[in-house]
């Protein structure tokens, strides 16, 4: 009767342990789901993020082309301005060569103001400066995207670890399986707030 009790209270003792790991196993599982939407997130991020330094800096290009063009129009303008002869025909080149000048000023810089009161600057240097600005957005979003991964591998891999711990019973595995949990805790927060992190630790 007694070996009975013992063997139903070992029985118990294995099924309450059972049903930690499983629930550690889900909540491994939920971290893993919200690695892998950040990751996802980020990823997109990333992307439009360089689609929109592309764009700036093929319009800056753009700008550099047409302001070239124009400067040395208005030089060679300014060739025949000298060589005028009649004072009408000269005055007509100076305010031709006032109004390229004027152009090629405002390719370079162009900041303006649209009709919801937001700066968009269309010059070379604004739009410099907003392809910059995209860049850095863009390996931002692509720091926390590797860190994501990099803690949702690790989740993957201690879902693996506490699966199989189950079946082995093999105590190893869960110290493997809590470590890998803590890897990839680490790098999910890295990649939420200091995403900047990851680029020294991959480069090192």
């Amino acid at each position: 009767m007694s070996h009975g009790a013992g063997h139903g209270v070992e029985h118990g003792s294995g099924d309450a342990s059972s049903k930690r790991i499983a629930i550690f196993i889900t909540v491994i599982g939920l971290f893993l789901a919200v690695a892998e939407t950040m990751a996802k997130g980020a990823q997109t991020n990333s992307i439009a993020s360089n689609v929109q330094s592309s764009n700036l800096w093929s319009f800056y290009q753009a700008k550099t082309i047409r302001q070239t063009t124009l400067k040395t129009a208005a030089e060679q303008m300014e060739i025949d301005e000298a060589l005028a002869k009649d004072p009408a025909v000269k005055e007509r080149l100076t305010k031709r060569i006032a109004e390229w000048r004027a152009d090629v000023a405002r390719y370079q810089s162009e900041p303006k103001t649209n009709a919801q009161h937001e700066n968009v600057g269309e010059g070379r240097k604004e739009l410099q400066e907003r392809a910059l600005a995209a860049e850095v957005k863009r390996d931002v979003y692509t720091n926390q995207y590797h860190a994501f991964e990099i803690g949702s591998a690790a989740f993957q891999i201690a879902i693996v670890m506490a699966s199989v711990y189950l079946l082995t019973h093999i105590v190893y595995l869960l110290w493997m399986a809590s470590g890998l949990v803590g890897i990839g805790l680490l790098f999910s927060m890295i990649g939420m707030f200091s995403p900047g992190l990851i680029q020294t630790i991959l480069h090192h």
